[in-house]
């Protein structure tokens, strides 16, 4: 992507004592390229990023992470101390998983290449199969093999090669540290800050010695990107990629046209048909090393291939959501709050049974579908809200689905800590930590760097940057949700920025209409006796209730699906399967 020329890896210092290799992109690099040089440190390469992590290594040590605005996975490799660094960036935009058995230490980006070291066995973690269950995702350090882990977002690793030693450090957690200071317009000031502190980290992304493009949905996050670009590339330079649905409810492609033909882009879409599953069901299966419940993977998978047609690089929208509290959860959380204060528990049994006799509806987000998780949560205390309304097994249900006792306190450890490490009672807050600390890591970006990389395609987020981050953090939640609209500051910060049509409109998600391709039979199950990893009885009653419109049971079927589809065609359970 940077310095085709010079830039290859594994790359060594000229004296021979350090050597990286390293997955990302850091966009300071020009900064600190020359204030290594004023310290006299010789570069060897034009432009390449990859040597001013050695030189800046070399010079800082492992200190030097906090000085990176980037995504990395890297290793470096000190032949002098007889030690190996390895760090992944503050978000965990890349995947980094390594592994310890029987004197072997191996690092790779993927589970898979972990699983060609004869050293390291792949056998199923019992634990990281309860969390996925429970979240959707497995959260780090899990990983699903059980002797392997993944190095957490915003951490080091400092291994002494002769000693066997290890040290994990955290350089980065994100906090809530709100300002003190309010200014009198606090929505215009900040919002303007916010602008340009996003014009700037647009213009950061930008930096490629190959084409480059921008992801187009036609929301409010993805179309701000699209005019920062256009601002610095010019009318009609700016490659911009969307995708749509021929299920109306999904489809946002009027809008991506929209604002493609505002900023005079140069528009690329392709439509999501009913026959695309047949092939993409198997490419993910095959190209995932770890399940991933998001199912708008499949969509994902689908806008980057036809991206990579195009460009080399994309930059995308990730983050805004998580930063500036714009999910529907957020606008649930105040009814919710008084709900679960004035409503006996009898009381809300009795409602959930007449919720759960609703007709069934697999359009994006129906209202029913909206009532029937919302009360979903609200049978367990708030810390369980969260993961309750985003994860695909009622929490109640985990030991019949595994059949095993489940301690809840345990399974959902990081919603819990994170609910709890929130510095304000707020409700608002404490779900942005949530949704900052885990769901944006472990499931958003895991998604898009999978569905990228598997067609050579990097995706770069703005609205990561760390200069922004830095600044949203410390923006008061009321700021961010408050008077029933999300991202309240961030339509204010964009109105000169993007048409109002695109501010105005509701967020709509990059779902896909999973529930209607399982009640086709599109996706059709197998499991295996011999898998102990699920119950088949209880597979079996949730995909009937499905099949027969009884309930809607999409997350689960879609998550237990494709577990168990990639472990089979991977190899990693028997494949002695009998169809369901």
């Amino acid at each position: 992507i940077i310095d085709l020329a010079d830039g290859s890896q594994p790359m060594t210092t000229a004296d021979g004592r350090y050597t990286v290799v390293f997955n990302g992109e850091i966009y300071n690099h020009l900064e600190l390229r020359a204030e290594l040089q004023a310290k006299g440190r010789q570069f060897l390469t034009h432009h390449s990023d990859t040597e001013v992590l050695l030189h800046g290594y070399a010079e800082w040590g492992p200190g030097f992470m906090n000085r990176l605005n980037g995504m990395w996975a890297l290793a470096i490799y000190d032949a002098e101390a007889g030690t190996l660094f390895l760090s992944r960036d503050r978000f965990g935009k890349k995947p980094l998983y390594y592994a310890r058995k029987n004197g072997t230490f191996a690092f790779a980006s993927e589970l898979k290449a972990l699983a060609e070291h004869p050293a390291i066995p792949t056998d199923i973690s019992p634990r990281a199969v309860e969390k996925y269950f429970a979240y959707g995702f497995i959260p780090a350090p899990l990983a699903l093999y059980r002797v392997a882990q993944k190095l957490k977002p915003g951490c080091s690793l400092l291994l002494d090669l002769v000693s066997g030693r290890e040290q994990v450090m955290e350089y980065w957690r994100f906090v809530l540290e709100p300002f003190e200071d309010i200014p009198p317009n606090a929505v215009d000031t900040w919002g303007q800050t916010i602008r340009e502190l996003l014009d700037k980290a647009v213009e950061r992304r930008l930096m490629s010695d190959v084409p480059l493009g921008v992801f187009l949905s036609g929301g409010m996050d993805s179309s701000s990107i699209t005019a920062m670009a256009c601002r610095h590339m010019g009318r009609g330079e700016c490659r911009t990629l969307s995708i749509g649905f021929e299920e109306s409810t999904f489809d946002e492609s009027a809008y991506a046209r929209l604002v493609a033909e505002r900023f005079a882009t140069d528009h690329h879409h392709r439509t999501f048909r009913g026959s695309d599953p047949y092939m993409l069901l198997l490419a993910i299966t095959l190209g995932l090393d770890e399940p991933m419940g998001d199912s708008s993977i499949l969509p994902t998978y689908l806008l980057c291939q036809e991206a990579r047609r195009h460009v080399t690089v994309a930059l995308g929208g990730d983050g805004a959501d998580e930063l500036f509290a714009g999910y529907d959860p957020f606008r649930a959380l105040k009814l919710a709050k008084l709900y679960s204060t004035l409503v006996p528990k009898p009381v809300h049994k009795a409602i959930r049974l007449l919720a759960a006799k609703l007709p069934v509806s697999h359009g994006y987000m129906s209202t029913v579908f909206r009532i029937q998780r919302v009360l979903l949560g609200l049978s367990y205390p708030r810390k369980l809200w969260n993961p309750t309304w985003l994860g695909p097994v009622e929490p109640k249900d985990l030991g019949d689905l595994l059949e095993r006792p489940i301690d809840l306190e345990d399974v959902y450890s990081e919603a819990i800590e994170a609910w709890d490490a929130c510095p304000s009672g707020s409700l608002v807050d404490r779900t942005l930590m949530f949704y900052t600390r885990l769901y944006l890591s472990d499931d958003i970006l895991a998604k898009v760097d999978r569905a990228s990389m598997l067609h050579g395609l990097e995706v770069r987020s703005p609205y990561l940057d760390k200069d922004l981050v830095d600044f949203v953090r410390r923006i008061p939640a009321r700021f961010k949700y408050g008077k029933g609209t999300t991202k309240r500051i961030l339509r204010q910060a964009l109105k000169p920025v993007i048409p109002a049509t695109i501010i105005e409109r509701s967020k709509q998600g990059f779902a896909m209409p999973i529930g209607q391709l399982l009640q086709k039979r599109v996706i059709g199950f197998s499991f295996t006796s011999a898998n102990r990893l699920m119950n088949p009885a209880f597979l079996v009653r949730k995909l009937n209730e499905h099949l027969e419109k009884k309930a809607d049971n999409r997350l689960f079927l879609w998550n237990a699906w494709l577990m168990n589809e990639m472990l089979l065609s991977q190899g990693l359970i028997n494949t002695d399967a009998d169809n369901a």
